[in-house]
């Protein structure tokens, strides 16, 4: 996996190097060095990141929800 390739998963599933190293429980220099090519990606987390990233390509971002929220608190209380 390329570092650009690399970096393109992350944005594709919204997630910062943080968020990454959070998830891995690993540290934040390791991802950060994979971003830039001073580390090569391991096989198994190329191919990890690739599935993930690929599904939410796929799938896509649900739209029904966009400019969903709360009804004003009168109008709940009026519908229940």
């Amino acid at each position: 996996m390329t570092p650009a390739r690399f970096t393109q998963c992350l944005l594709v599933l919204r997630w910062t190097p943080i968020n990454l190293a959070s998830a891995l429980h690993c540290n934040l220099a390791w991802i950060e060095a994979m971003e830039t090519g001073e580390e090569k990606v391991p096989d198994e987390l190329a191919t990890w990141l690739e599935t993930l990233a690929r599904t939410h390509e796929e799938l896509g971002i649900p739209v029904t929800y966009r400019g969903k929220g709360l009804e004003p608190a009168t109008s709940r209380a009026t519908r229940r």
